[in-house]
């Protein structure tokens, strides 16, 4: 393998880890960094935006279309689990972590017995290409530019719009904002449900690369999490970099030694920024900002 292949094929790899990262985290980064929810169900929202994905698609809706199907139906799944759960456990953020697990057993069984142990998937589309002696998919690509689309749009909702200044408020002082008239019960609920439509989001996109299964969101729920816990409490200014950070590692150590090794590499990299950076990435910017 010439230089140049091999460079290309270090970056494919860097990008489909980033874009694995960053989709499967940021609607764990709304929820859970900005909310305080720990929210054990993110992989089951996961598993929401996948399943309804395939089912519109098998209905002869359009791959995006479909896709964009999966994120809303999930985001009102989560806007029902907020109003119905999460809302009486705000005070309580460690009953969160006990109400999210068995809704998750709940969703993973209930899926289990309703739909069956797999589900027909959707075709990967758009094909492979071909650089020196590998070959490459497109759609991986389509993920990365995804991942950074979703990213440039969780900025400017949150920084430009009213529902994101009033979001912010409401999540950093809830008593302020309540005392200036924000309806703070209803910006819990759409920042609860937009975590959720993102966590379907990914789902969706994924759903052609994935086999369908139950518990196919335990697949996202552990790297999710890391991603978020090192990338600190700024969810824009921790959950890039950590992303990138971890893609970086995992793709190095995937490369190396294989999938294994990819996944210890992880989590050793995660022991590593816990230890050295407790606040975080983001906490360490913000420390250098100041």
């Amino acid at each position: 393998m010439d230089i140049a292949t091999f460079a290309f094929a270090a970056l494919y790899q860097f990008a489909d880890a980033f874009a694995f990262l960053v989709l499967s985290a940021c609607g764990l980064a709304v929820i859970f960094g900005m909310m305080g929810v720990i929210n054990l169900a993110h992989g089951e929202f996961i598993m929401c935006g996948a399943y309804v994905t395939a089912t519109a698609a098998h209905a002869g809706l359009p791959l995006p279309l479909a896709i964009l199907t999966g994120a809303l139906v999930s985001a009102m799944v989560g806007m029902l689990v907020e109003f119905v759960v999460v809302r009486h456990l705000y005070e309580r953020p460690l009953d969160t972590i006990v109400a999210t697990w068995g809704l998750s057993l709940i969703a993973t069984q209930g899926t289990l017995i309703v739909i069956g142990s797999t589900m027909a998937g959707v075709g990967t589309p758009f094909g492979s290409f071909q650089v020196g002696a590998y070959s490459y998919s497109i759609y991986r690509i389509v993920l990365f530019l995804a991942a950074l689309g979703v990213l440039g749009g969780l900025y400017a909702v949150f920084n430009w719009t009213s529902f994101g200044v009033k979001a912010r408020a409401t999540i950093q002082v809830p008593h302020m904002a309540d005392a200036l008239g924000v309806d703070t019960r209803w910006i819990y609920s759409l920042t609860f449900a937009c975590g959720a439509g993102l966590a379907g989001l990914a789902g969706g996109l994924y759903a052609p690369t994935m086999t369908l299964v139950p518990t196919m969101g335990a697949t996202f729920l552990m790297e999710a999490f890391v991603t978020v816990v090192i990338g600190g409490a700024d969810v824009f200014l921790g959950t890039a970099p950590a992303a990138a950070v971890l893609a970086v590692v995992k793709s190095a150590m995937t490369s190396w030694q294989g999938q294994l090794f990819g996944q210890i590499g992880l989590l050793v990299a995660v022991i590593i920024v816990v230890r050295v950076l407790p606040k975080g990435i983001s906490g360490f910017l913000l420390r250098e900002r100041t």
